[in-house]
């Protein structure tokens, strides 16, 4: 039996699993002074890579054992990982420094990205599950939006190390906010008591469940188009067409916002519309949106149209994520956070590998970021049409 939701839980999750984007976004407006300070013009999106290769391996991790020990000790554990590592990215000495460090912070970090899924799983499933995942992107939406600003401002005034500063105390925060008020969502007697050779197996059994396969390569591809694009934009809004580190940190806070705005439409749409109508809505308008990207990437006509393409992609971020969530984790009600956790290393290792495609194949230009988000869009629609029809039931 779910266990009742309090008034403030969504807030407190919110606030959590906005670590996430706090550990991103602030430091996007940095990547020109991070490259001149570390002497190394890649060094930026080598370190965004290594952070998603951090969460993807994190996250098998800290899924199973949160199944197994409850969601509030993995939790904070992992909070104190990433405050430390933080620590470290702020202290870095050269690049290599700086990826290490960038890494080990992940790691942490991944338990404040997964686990408040699985609670929101361990307390609600179908419609009601879609509208508590949509009030924890309303919460954490602040971060996406004022997160780029804040970096700007730090940047223009001061070190770009500050904002690791910042993104520590933020840790900190976080710690004593979950040790205070943090419940466990996950009861003793629905805990499992398995050892790593099961764990491992679980994880086989929950890919060659179709309705979570699909549905988590929807999620997938669908973030590994964001995450190019976050790898992408710095360099070319920055970096080819000149502008200040604050005007690309507003354009970044009205994507957010267009972000957050759609994702709280996601409730009204499934529930008049169901899942798979939302899902092929919103994967053919990312298509459309990468496909013009593309065609203003092969012949410039300068900056807002490009940003006009990106606000577009908005409506497919921003209505996918959530769906792709609760479609996948449907069916996973007895070990939500080892299907939380494969969804999201599955989601970060595709981000990885989008982030350093950009980076290898940067040229100067947008094209190499819009090639990767079409590429990606194109995948998320292919597995949108191998997904079956959804049953808002937990697998047996």
């Amino acid at each position: 039996m779910a266990r009742p939701i309090t008034k403030n839980l969504p807030a407190l999750l919110g606030f959590l699993i906005a670590i996430g984007p706090v550990s991103t976004d602030m430091y996007l407006p940095a990547f020109p002074a991070i490259a001149r300070d570390l002497g190394n013009i890649a060094a930026p999106q080598y370190s965004l890579a290594a952070y998603f290769a951090g969460l993807a391996i994190g996250q098998m991790t800290v899924g199973a054992l949160s199944d197994r020990l409850g969601r509030r000790a993995p939790l904070l554990a992992g909070l104190v990982i990433y405050t430390l590592a933080t620590c470290g990215c702020l202290a870095s000495w050269d690049m290599r420094s700086f990826v290490i460090f960038r890494f080990l912070s992940a790691l942490g970090a991944a338990a404040g990205t997964i686990l408040p899924r699985a609670m929101v799983r361990d307390l609600a499933d179908g419609p009601e599950a879609a509208r508590l995942m949509s009030r924890l992107m309303l919460v954490m939406g602040v971060a996406p939006i004022s997160a780029p600003m804040l970096g700007a401002f730090i940047v223009s005034f001061t070190s770009w190390r500050m904002i690791f500063a910042i993104c520590a105390f933020y840790g900190v925060a976080a710690i004593a906010v979950a040790w205070v008020y943090l419940p466990d969502t996950l009861p003793l007697q629905r805990r499992t008591r398995i050892g790593m050779v099961a764990a491992l197996a679980r994880y086989v059994g929950i890919l060659r469940e179709r309705t979570f396969l699909t549905h988590a390569g929807v999620g997938s591809f669908n973030a590994a188009c964001l995450f190019a694009y976050l790898a992408g934009t710095p360099q070319i809004f920055i970096g080819l067409y000149g502008w200040h580190a604050a005007g690309y940190a507003l354009l970044f806070g009205v994507n957010s916002v267009a972000y957050i705005g759609l994702s709280q439409l996601n409730p009204g749409l499934v529930n008049r519309h169901g899942l798979p109508a939302v899902i092929s809505f919103a994967v053919m308008v990312l298509l459309g949106a990468c496909l013009l990207l593309t065609a203003l990437a092969m012949h410039p006509l300068g900056a807002l149209p490009i940003a006009a393409g990106l606000l577009l992609c908005e409506v497919g971020f921003g209505l996918l994520t959530p769906c792709s969530i609760v479609g996948a984790l449907s069916r996973h009600q007895a070990h939500a956070g080892s299907a939380s956790a494969l969804f999201g290393t599955l989601q970060y290792s595709g981000g990885a590998l989008a982030g350093l495609l950009v980076g290898v194949l940067a040229n100067g230009t947008a094209l190499p970021m819009a090639c990767v988000m079409l590429a990606c869009a194109l995948a998320a629609l292919g597995s949108a049409r191998a997904r079956p029809s959804l049953v808002f039931s937990p697998a047996e």
